[in-house]
């Protein structure tokens, strides 16, 4: 928030708008060494400093979701997925920005899509909504990026954000262990191999 506060300006679609424009700039013009304005950023400081908090706090996050659910290799994806999606993210704001993005949403993506199949599982109804909500913002926004839509795409960008760490601070701190204690490991395989 520090860091959008004094952005100077620009965006894509206008180089003289003044401040962060939060229908036209996406988060990754705060890390600019010059605003797209061609001012001095001030920001690009505040920027990487979040950037190097973010994806620590997603890595405890999912390492203590991992602890919750029952099945161990589902578990140790969310948990190693999400500690290696710190080294990814962090390196979004350098001039990988395009590929570490790639890799850094699908294991942040990967790690979510595995707690929302152990979520539909439980009678954490509410969740169930947020978590299939998330996703299809989430999938939305890959589409505009597909089609390079980039009228919507830096919108999408805010919500998809809004509504995944919305989704991750209620799963932290309001689901436990006992939540997923009646989803048994390894039923999927006696149903496979049944059918």
């Amino acid at each position: 928030m520090i860091a959008i506060s004094i952005y100077p300006g620009g965006t894509m679609f206008d180089e003289y708008s003044i401040g962060f424009d939060w229908k036209r700039n996406f988060m990754s013009n705060l890390f600019g060494t010059k605003a797209l304005n061609g001012a001095e950023n001030p920001s690009k400081i505040w920027a990487y400093t979040g950037m190097i908090l973010l994806p620590f706090t997603y890595a405890v996050f999912f390492i203590n979701m991992s602890k919750k659910i029952p099945e161990k290799k589902a578990g140790n994806i969310i948990k190693y997925g999400g500690i290696a999606n710190i080294f990814f993210t962090f390196l979004t704001v350098t001039s990988l920005h395009d590929i570490m993005l790639i890799i850094s949403t699908t294991l942040f993506w990967t790690c979510l899509v595995v707690i929302t199949i152990f979520i539909l599982k439980t009678r954490l109804h509410l969740f169930k909504f947020l978590c299939i909500i998330s996703l299809l913002v989430f999938y939305y926004s890959v589409y505009l990026w597909g089609i390079s839509d980039w009228s919507l795409l830096p919108v999408m960008q805010k919500v998809n954000f809004v509504s995944s760490t919305l989704l991750i601070l209620g799963l932290e701190y309001y689901t436990k262990q006992e939540d997923f204690a009646s989803i048994k490991p390894g039923t999927h395989k006696k149903l496979a191999t049944n059918h």
